[in-house]
């Protein structure tokens, strides 16, 4: 299958909005590239990724990239589902940590704070929403105000990401596309429509 939009070549007078995604990915991403035809849109875009990812947060960058991750096989974006798995990665997260992302309730790499935000991100991004007031009251009793602020933006941030990649049929990138082979097919995922 091929993108319903081609990814274009990097606009030179957009690579101060591409030099964040080369620097946090190593690459920039076909996301990016497609959504350059439109450079408010990336700007903003831009900007907004930053203000949530940004290194001066509350949350661990690591642990960000797993509540992007839950939230996008909530979703079933399977090239976010291997972006994010990467960027897990990248930021720290322990292979084996990773590796056990769908069993995180019950592996003991994973804290009870831990499980708490991943649990609220598998239902945040459930269509239609599933968070309850009982499942807030206890994300709150891990996480600060800020905290949580912080875990909403990522999962809505995905939100907004799984539909984009999603409806374009975005092509997967080398990288994730290996990280997807090596860690995420064992439990079900293919590249599907974003395979090259």
């Amino acid at each position: 299958m091929s993108p319903r939009l081609e990814p274009l070549p990097p606009a030179p007078e957009l690579k101060d909005l591409f030099a964040p995604f080369e620097k946090s990915l190593g690459f920039i991403p076909n996301s990016a590239l497609i959504m350059q035809r439109k450079p408010k849109i990336l700007q903003a875009f831009s900007q907004l990724v930053g203000a949530i990812n940004g290194p001066e947060g509350e949350l661990d960058r690591g642990f960000k990239r797993l509540l992007s991750h839950v939230a996008s096989r909530a979703a079933g974006c399977r090239y976010c589902m291997a972006h994010t798995a990467g960027g897990a990665l990248r930021f720290g997260v322990d292979e084996a940590k990773l590796a056990a992302v769908w069993d995180y309730r019950s592996s003991p790499l994973y804290s009870e704070a831990e499980r708490a935000a991943l649990d609220f991100a598998l239902a945040a991004a459930a269509q239609p929403n599933d968070v309850t007031d009982e499942m807030f009251a206890g994300l709150r009793k891990h996480w600060s105000d800020g905290q949580v602020v912080e875990i909403v933006a990522v999962i809505s941030l995905f939100g907004f990401l799984n539909r984009w990649n999603d409806t374009m049929a975005t092509p997967l990138e080398e990288e994730p596309a290996q990280v997807g082979e090596e860690f995420l097919a064992g439990h079900g995922w293919s590249a599907g429509k974003h395979a090259r």
